[in-house]
C-alpha cells in the first residue's frame, strides 16, 4: 500500500476537470454528478481515539486480513461479498452516527451542500464558454472554493498527478480540500471534498454484486483522508474479487494503489481567483 499524506503543504496547490466513470453506463440509473442525492461527511473526533474509532480500525484489520483470502466456492463468494457490504455498511454507521460531528467538518459540508443545491435551481450556472445544465466541473469546483474561502477557510481545487509505473498508468485527478491550522498544538487538519466519488467505483463490466455495492456510495465526499482511505480498500476489494469471479484481467487503474493516487498523494493546490465572476450571486450583493 502507498503511504499517505494528510499533512498538505502550503507551497502545494491547482486544477483539471477529471472523472473516471465509465461513459453512458450507471448500474445505479443516476446522472455521475447528483447535486442533490445523498450527501455525508466521514467525521470523526480530533482528540484520543474512542471506542467508534477502534471500530473504524478493527474494519481496517479486516479488510487487510480478507486480501489474503482466495474464495473459490459459491459459499465463499457468497461470505465474501455479504462481508464487503456489512464493512460499508459499518463504516458509514460508524462514521455518521456514532461519531459526534467535528465543527470543522459539519460546517464544510454545509456550505458544500448549499453550494450545490443554489446551483441546481440557477438557469446558467457556467462562468465559462462551455455552459451547460447543471454546470461543467471545473466550474462548479470554483463555487466551492469560493464560498469557502469567502467563510474563512483555507480551500483550494486540488490537482494529484501520478507517473507511469510498472504497476499502474500516469494520471491525475481534480478535488478539492480545505486545511485548516487554527490549533497551533496539533498538526493541520486535512478534509477532503469529493464531488463524485460513486461515479469513481463504478465499472461497466460490473457484476450484480458489485455494481450493489457501489451504488450505496454517495455523490459527495466530504471527510478526513483515513475515512476514505477505508472506501478505497472495501471497493479495490471488491472490483478484484468481481474480475476474478468473471475471468477477467483487473485494468491497473482499478487497483487499490491508483485509487489512493487520486485523494491521498501530496497534490498541487490552487486557490480560486476572487476576481471570477461567481455562478449564483449572493442575495446580500443582489
Amino acid at each position: 500500500m502507498g503511504r499517505t499524506t494528510t499533512n498538505i503543504p502550503m507551497s502545494h496547490r491547482v486544477l483539471s476537470p477529471h472523472h473516471n466513470y465509465d461513459a453512458g453506463h450507471n448500474p445505479c440509473d443516476q446522472q455521475p454528478v447528483q447535486l442533490c442525492g445523498s450527501i455525508f461527511g466521514f467525521l470523526e473526533e480530533e482528540a484520543t481515539m474512542s471506542s467508534s474509532e477502534n471500530d473504524i480500525y478493527n474494519i481496517q484489520q479486516d479488510i487487510e486480513d480478507e486480501e489474503c483470502e482466495d474464495p473459490e466456492d459459491i459459499e465463499d463468494k457468497i461470505k465474501f461479498w455479504e462481508t464487503q457490504h456489512q464493512n460499508l455498511h459499518l463504516s458509514f454507521a460508524t462514521l455518521t452516527t456514532l461519531v459526534r460531528t467535528t465543527s470543522l467538518e459539519s460546517k464544510i459540508r454545509n456550505i458544500t451542500k448549499e453550494v450545490l443545491e443554489e446551483v441546481k435551481m440557477a438557469e446558467n450556472v457556467c462562468s465559462c464558454p462551455r455552459s451547460v445544465s447543471g454546470g461543467c466541473r471545473s466550474c462548479l469546483m470554483r463555487e466551492i472554493c469560493s464560498r469557502l474561502q469567502k467563510s474563512g477557510y483555507d480551500s483550494a481545487i486540488c490537482k494529484s498527478r501520478w507517473k507511469n509505473s510498472s504497476d499502474f498508468p500516469s494520471g491525475e485527478h481534480t478535488f478539492l480540500d480545505v486545511i485548516d491550522s487554527s490549533n497551533h498544538k496539533k498538526d493541520s487538519v486535512r478534509v477532503i471534498i469529493e464531488l463524485e466519488l460513486r461515479g469513481q467505483f463504478e465499472m461497466k463490466k460490473g457484476s450484480e454484486e458489485y455494481n450493489s455495492l457501489v451504488c450505496k456510495l454517495p455523490d459527495l465526499f466530504v471527510g478526513k483522508p483515513e475515512r476514505l482511505q477505508t472506501v478505497i480498500k472495501i471497493l479495490s476489494n471488491a472490483a478484484k474479487e468481481c474480475m476474478k469471479e468473471k475471468k477477467m484481467h483487473l485494468g491497473p487503474w482499478r487497483k487499490r494503489r491508483y485509487m489512493q493516487a487520486k485523494w491521498l498523494r501530496v497534490a498541487e493546490r490552487s486557490r480560486v481567483m476572487t476576481t471570477v465572476k461567481p455562478l449564483v450571486e449572493d442575495e446580500c450583493s443582489t
